[in-house]
């Protein structure tokens, strides 16, 4: 190479240095007053872009707008914590939960004082029933700031937390928690048939521990939302030990004898396995 010019590939090589470096890049500019102001102005300008296009319910494009802009200027670090804040909102809004909560987290990485994103990432661990997660982004922000509003987010969490250690009696039944009365009974009866012991006398001793098992599990969560009382407190999270609800021991069959009417006022008649009706005496 000629001396005092630079050779073509010293040039090729100190432009690919500043692409996988881009702070190299920005470095270079400090001394330019006008670069540094521009560097510092585009993502600030891209992200409005994005916001405009959220408020009009435009979640791609914001999405897209915010993607940009944080490729502009990788050590702006408050405005990109902004934008991966915004960027997990719109995805929370395109129905993308763990995306979002990745963005979230980039947004807590870089500014581990920002509430908005904690907050916004501990709707998406309730929204996806991470709950023991949910609590501990809920546990930062009351420590941070002791509001109402902060103590009864952590309330919540707790409680769902709590409620998701349990059987989940509804799951159980197969029923919506919005279920009216005769659907939790119809619930019920067509479950507690299928996994009677009665239907399965010819199974294996495994089989049968394990159908047994259900049968019980059945006639626990129909005595729980078949109850008005009961069912106020395990849907409110409390102990249904408490109080007299008598939850510490019960007995399937009886729960099945006294909602059919009693082992002499039916019959099971099965024309194949799996095919079956009752019959009132």
């Amino acid at each position: 190479a000629t001396k005092g010019k630079p050779s073509k590939i010293g040039n090729t090589e100190s432009f690919a240095n500043s692409e996988r470096h881009p702070e190299t890049q920005m470095d270079t500019h400090q001394d330019n007053p006008c670069i540094a102001r521009k560097n510092a102005k585009a993502p600030k300008a891209k992200k409005e872009d994005g916001n405009k296009a959220f408020k009009e319910g435009n979640y791609k494009l914001a999405y897209e707008l915010y993607t940009e802009a944080l490729g502009i200027d990788p050590n702006n670090i408050k405005t990109n914590a902004k934008l991966y804040c915004n960027q997990g909102t719109a995805n929370s809004k395109l129905r993308k939960p763990d995306d979002a909560i990745e963005d979230f987290t980039n947004a807590v990485k870089l500014d581990n004082t920002y509430i908005k994103a904690y907050l916004r990432r501990a709707q998406c661990y309730m929204d996806t029933e991470q709950y023991e997660e949910a609590v501990h982004d809920y546990e930062k922000m009351y420590h941070k700031e002791k509001t109402k509003e902060h103590k009864q987010l952590l309330k919540n969490a707790q409680l769902e937390l709590k409620k998701s250690w349990r059987k989940d009696s509804y799951r159980i039944l197969g029923v919506d928690k919005n279920a009216f009365e005769d659907e939790i009974k119809k619930a019920y009866q067509k479950w507690a048939f299928m996994y009677h012991p009665d239907q399965h006398s010819g199974a294996s001793a495994e089989e049968k521990k394990e159908e047994e098992k259900k049968f019980k599990e059945v006639g626990e969560a129909f005595t729980i939302l078949s109850d008005p009382k009961k069912k106020t407190r395990y849907d409110s999270g409390q102990d249904l030990d408490e109080e007299g609800m008598n939850m510490g021991y019960f007995d399937a069959n009886d729960i099945f004898k006294a909602f059919f009417g009693g082992p002499a006022g039916f019959r099971f008649e099965a024309s194949s396995p799996g095919n079956f009706f009752f019959q009132f005496g």
